[in-house]
């Protein structure tokens, strides 16, 4: 069932503007003194929303309700934009963006651009001799995702040089002009995600999610041109049509996007099935496919665009296709060649006019267990590492090119710099949504869930599990083995129920539901540990506990029969206190969730189609009647891990609904870089998308208090803030009918 209620926004008909334009900046430029701070200008700018947000939180106290949900790896992103000379020979690696949560995918905006000159006019420091570094970029600060304009000056007496300060943050605070070039919290009342920002004189070009297609498995991904002067917005994406990372020509008369067209996204979770399509910049007319299949375009001049592919021998390679100069919509004249050898991957090429002998592009070397910036000479055919050398065990990704082909940029790990302002990952993030009356919040972890109570958070740690408060205090260890789901129980203070063993395992594989009480510790040969509770008894694949209310049963899924089915036994005793089979036949229910006031029990299966790999949600009594299909998101389509409301009446999930937000391959390795979380009535009516980005959100619970919509930073911390899996997908080896052995992809 499909019932979407968010309305098509007029904003992709250009009516309503985005920001105050000319306004905004001339606000801005009248604001600033010599050696003034923006960031004090900015307090000032934001008061009334902050005023009104107090008084929202006030109301939400006594009445609102918390979803925590899971993102995998994401707190251990921290990226910041950085930059150093396309001067292989020099060692200038200089950070641009301030460590304020994450930053990523720029550009560098013209000499000649709007914006450019504007933030010139701004007079931040007298002393500075060199015009400021100026780049344009995503980030998703306060909880939300924006675009940023940072321009960051450099020069005076302590740099007399450019490259002086070798490896270095540049400085912040008076040095830094930073304007949202986006209304920072909702457009016409909508969160959406923003992607690949370029700026063509005064106009800027970017990926937006705001427009509902209102149709499940259809991506909201399409591409926005707004001027920065009136605010006016215009989509340049055909209505039903998805369009990703988009790239304007020298001229800035053309756009180039990857996109699937008409036939949409199918599923893909690895390469998307996009073709290269081009269309007029200024309304999005003279639309045309160039390329059958290719993603990431960047023109190289009016009539050249790179982009990547995955080639037929497995490697992904930088691709060149040729316009005709005559007519660029004659798309069967369009001469397609290979760039980059195989051997190893390339992806994400950055062009820029000035530079004609030079591409810039991300790599995979089978050498190498992170993903770099190399240059690509085209007259060589030969790579020229950049970052490698400066920064060997740190990811960056999707490089982009100054115009005069001087500078290269691209996003990063932060490390240990002075201008992250903290870098420890975040426990609790949160996210702004469209209900006020939910408070949001990505936790560093899977499979949360709440007390009874609301005040604290179970979760696990793959491996390990976890409980905190609700504010984020007292974190502790519970068990150190690898558990997933989670639930409380009702009636008994302090008890938990998860499954220990492997994850996504067949139904044979030894995984067993336990109960533990977070509350009493008992000491042994290792010390302090939690004593639990051993509560299934044949380990045919045990999981997903969920509690009945009253405090006498938990419903799970197993796989005992050959199958998983569900099951209902004693939440005490377990299946030795009695066993009783709720669901049965040749298909996978999982994911069960009790719902609070007893009725039902909510579940995700494949029943439709066994093995097919879609689920949708369904409902049962605990008797085992009133079996109905509750959520589905189509054909082929995911929709799982429901979560009843405290007052049953609602449920939220994760689901594919909303397709794909970027190409995969530009972000760190998801397994389904698709899901999305949402909310419902209980009857399947009233979907409402909650997060809009580029990653897989999932594992969601609903508790019963409203969780002060505040980030809570996990301290004390010692691990890694990148330690994440770049490309688990390109593990695999591409098959050489010429060799006895295939090359590996990524080591």
């Amino acid at each position: 069932m499909w019932a979407a209620t968010a309305n098509r926004s007029s904003i992709g008909h250009g009516r309503r503007p985005l920001m105050a334009g000319a306004k905004f900046l001339s606000q801005l430029s009248s604001r600033f003194s010599v050696k003034t701070n923006c960031a004090e200008w900015v307090g000032d700018f934001l008061m009334s929303a902050t005023t009104s947000a107090r008084e929202e939180y006030d109301n939400n106290l006594s009445t609102g309700s918390s979803i925590v949900f899971a993102t995998l790896g994401r707190a251990q992103y921290k990226f910041d934009i950085f930059t150093q000379t396309t001067n292989h020979h020099q060692n200038d690696e200089l950070q641009l963006t301030d460590g304020e949560s994450v930053n990523y995918n720029g550009f560098f905006p013209s000499s000649t651009s709007f914006l450019f000159n504007q933030t010139l006019s701004i007079e931040i420091d007298s002393s500075s001799s060199l015009p400021p570094l100026q780049v344009v970029y995503v980030t998703e600060r306060n909880g939300t995702c924006n675009i940023y304009l940072d321009g960051v000056y450099y020069g005076g007496d302590k740099d007399t040089e450019f490259g002086g300060r070798r490896r270095s943050v540049l400085e912040i605070g008076t040095r830094r002009v930073q304007i949202p070039l986006l209304q920072s919290r909702y457009i016409n009342g909508q969160i959406s995600m923003k992607d690949r920002p370029s700026i063509s004189e005064d106009y800027l070009v970017y990926v937006s999610t705001h427009e509902n297609p209102e149709l499940p498995r259809k991506s909201w991904a399409a591409v926005y041109s707004t001027h920065l002067i009136t605010g006016e917005t215009r989509r340049l994406t055909p209505n039903g049509i998805a369009d990703f990372s988009p790239s304007i020509s020298p001229s800035g008369i053309w756009t180039a996007v990857a996109s699937s067209g008409e036939k949409g996204w199918d599923g893909e979770i690895e390469g998307l099935d996009t073709g290269i399509y081009v269309f007029k910049t200024k309304d999005g007319s003279d639309r045309v496919k160039v390329v059958e299949h290719g993603g990431w375009p960047c023109w190289f001049d009016e009539f050249t665009i790179y982009f990547h592919r995955e080639s037929d021998d497995g490697w992904w390679s930088i691709y060149r296709a040729i316009l005709p100069q005559q007519n660029v919509s004659h798309a069967e004249l369009v001469i397609v060649e290979r760039v980059t050898p195989p051997g190893l991957h390339v992806f994400t090429p950055a062009t820029s006019s000035e530079s004609k002998g030079l591409i810039a592009v991300a790599t995979r070397r089978s050498s190498s267990t992170f993903r770099h910036i190399e240059l690509f000479d085209l007259t060589q055919n030969e790579f020229i590492e950049l970052t490698r050398p400066i920064s060997p065990e740190k990811h960056h990704y999707n490089p982009f090119l100054s115009p005069d082909g001087s500078r290269v940029g691209y996003h990063r790990c932060q490390g240990n710099v002075n201008g992250a302002k903290d870098n420890s990952p975040l426990l609790l993030e949160n996210i702004k949504n469209p209900d006020t009356e939910v408070s949001l919040f990505r936790i560093d972890g899977s499979f949360p869930s709440f007390s009874p109570d609301g005040k604290r958070i179970v979760y696990v740690g793959l491996p390990g599990l976890y409980v905190v408060n609700s504010d984020g205090s007292g974190k502790r260890r519970i068990l150190p083995d690898n558990a997933f789901s989670t639930a409380w129980d009702w009636k008994r203070k302090g008890v938990v129920y998860t499954s220990v063993g492997p994850v996504f395992a067949t139904e044979k594989t030894q995984v067993d539901i336990i109960s533990v009480n977070v509350d009493e510790e008992e000491s042994g040969e290792l010390g302090l540990t939690y004593a639990y509770n051993k509560l299934t008894t044949d380990g045919q694949n045990n999981a997903f506990p969920s509690a009945s209310p009253d405090g006498k049963w938990i419903v799970f899924r197993s796989g005992r029969s050959g199958h998983k089915n569900l099951y209902i036994m004693d939440a005490i005793e377990g299946e030795r206190g009695g066993l009783h089979q709720l669901t049965k036949g040749p298909w996978t229910d999982t994911m069960c969730n009790w719902s609070p006031d007893g009725e039902w029990i909510a579940f995700a299966s494949d029943r439709d189609n066994p093995g097919g790999g879609s689920f949708a949600i369904y409902f049962i009594h605990p008797n085992g009647t009133g079996l109905r299909k509750v959520i589905h998101s189509g054909e082929g389509g995911r929709t799982n891990h429901p979560w009843f409301s405290p007052d049953s009446k609602s449920l939220v999930f994760t689901s594919d609904f909303a397709a794909v937000s970027a190409e995969p391959i530009a972000n760190p390795h998801h397994f389904q870089p698709y899901g999305d979380i949402f909310i419902a009535n209980a009857d399947g009516s009233g979907i409402q998308r909650l997060t809009h980005n580029s990653y897989e959100d999932g594992t969601p619970a609903w508790g019963p208090i409203f969780m002060k919509p505040v980030d809570v930073t996990e301290l004390p911390f010692s691990g890694s803030t990148c330690a994440f899996d770049d490309c688990h997908w390109l593990n695999k080896a591409p098959t050489y009918k010429f060799l006895a052995s295939p090359k590996p992809r990524c080591s």
